[in-house]
């Protein structure tokens, strides 16, 4: 009886490692990782197995290895769900004057459902050989319809223009990150957020030449807290309006967050001639260190026509 329940209890164990999850290797169709070499495809053959079903919906880019990727679509919907993206390699850019194809965004996630990215990699925008022209630039890692979102871990560095852009998204997470780009590079937000619900952002350390969180219209029911912003341009609701539009932003909580050498702390900035509203915006336990505007309210951002404003305002309700 002894070695029947020794045979049995020994096929249960040989049967859960054989079904146990197994996640996919970008190298495993064939990304070198070398910096040099070309990896875009390999990283979407690697998508498309992850996203059918293969490998429990997880998908690993490995530590030591930096794989040069040109701009890059992972399409949803997926069989998987959630799908776990380890990123604990670099990803780098390709540099501006061997770019091919669309200039919008370098990396783009769109309609998946259940996305976590982590780990402790660097994604790398090469964005120097691009701040210097006035040209269209692309945001390093844009999330279109991804509902269920989750990123940490992360380092992002140096954007051609924002850093991570999430639009239409409803339920994300965002911890501890770090993003960085030198206080002299343009455009380069940290992370924007435009058309999307039930936003939470903590925990990270963002310094770039722009804002370290943009907070665009269409949005709502925003939690931040636990950021050290700087340098930077605050973290900023808007621009709202732009074009005559009628913009709206509401429910929203920046919380114990730090500004240090920042251009602005607490920010709203709106275009002349927009309408709509920005309401039930909260900003506490903020702490500012030599901040050139602590608190400012832009109703006339980017110069114009006073007249113009009278006629198309956007509300605001504010409380600091």
């Amino acid at each position: 009886m002894k070695k029947k329940t020794w045979f049995l209890n020994f096929s249960l164990f040989i049967l859960q490692i054989f079904t146990s999850s197994i996640a996919l290797d970008v190298t495993q169709f064939g990304a070198i990782g070398d910096g040099v070499t070309d990896d875009s495809q390999a990283f979407l053959k690697a998508w498309e197995a992850v996203c059918s079903g293969t490998g429990d919906g997880q998908l690993v880019v490995p530590a030591g290895m930096t794989f040069m990727l040109q701009p890059l679509k992972f399409q949803g919907s997926c069989k998987s769900a959630p799908i776990f993206v380890q990123i604990l390699g670099n990803l780098v850019a390709s540099s501006k004057g061997n770019w091919k194809g669309d200039k919008d965004q370098w990396i783009l996630y769109t309609d998946i459902e259940g996305l976590v990215i982590e780990g402790d990699g660097e994604i790398n925008g090469q964005g120097s050989s691009w701040w210097e022209h006035k040209g269209s630039r692309p945001t390093a890692l844009k999330f279109k319809s991804c509902n269920n979102l989750r990123l940490s871990g992360l380092t992002h560095v140096d954007s051609p223009m924002a850093h991570i852009h999430i639009n239409d998204c409803n339920y994300v997470t965002i911890s501890s990150l770090r993003i960085n780009a030198p206080e002299s590079s343009p455009n380069t937000d940290g992370i924007d957020i435009g058309s999307s619900s039930n936003v939470v952002i903590q925990d990270c350390v963002i310094g770039t030449g722009d804002d370290c969180i943009a907070i665009n219209s269409g949005t709502s029911n925003i939690r931040i807290s636990g950021i050290d912003c700087g340098p930077g341009h605050g973290i900023s609701i808007g621009s709202l309006g732009k074009d005559g539009e009628t913009a709206t932003v509401e429910n929203v909580c920046v919380q114990n967050c730090n500004f240090r050498g920042t251009t602005n702390g607490a920010r709203i900035k709106t275009w002349q001639g927009g309408s709509g509203y920005a309401r039930m915006i909260t900003f506490n336990g903020i702490t500012l260190d030599n901040v050139e505007n602590p608190i400012i309210i832009d109703q006339l951002y980017n110069g114009g026509d006073s007249d113009k404003a009278k006629d198309h305002k956007v509300r605001s309700s504010i409380l600091l």
